[in-house]
């Protein structure tokens, strides 16, 4: 099966940069094929607990609408540890469906992915 990987640095302060790995990644899921969405740097203030309820551009619905189906769909969430620190946030912070990891994860994922896509 083919596996995208969609990284996510973008944070909650580029609200309009935020909807597209997961309406990317329910579309993969559609097309039967795997997909991860790894945040990274301000990226993981997006998967913070309550964050994106607090989001909506445009005509779309809130973002965690659109986060809850694409977790729904079957994609993953992972989220950089390096970057928690570096931004002072506990592994607490974050929705439960997010695994907090490490540097070695997205080596591993970007390897194994048949795609990388970045936002």
């Amino acid at each position: 099966m083919a596996r995208i990987l969609y990284i996510q640095t973008s944070g909650t302060d580029a609200s309009e940069r935020l909807y597209a790995p997961f309406v990317l990644a329910m579309t993969a899921r559609n097309m039967d094929m795997d997909a991860d969405i790894y945040f990274m740097i301000k990226g993981v203030t997006v998967v913070k607990k309550g964050a994106a309820e607090k989001i909506k551009v445009g005509n779309f619905p809130k973002l965690s609408e659109i986060m809850h189906q694409a977790i729904a769909s079957g994609a993953t969430i992972y989220i950089c540890e390096q970057s928690t620190q570096l931004l002072g946030m506990e592994r607490g912070d974050f929705i439960e469906e997010g695994q907090v990891v490490g540097a070695l994860t997205l080596n591993d994922l970007a390897v194994d992915a048949d795609a990388v896509i970045t936002f």
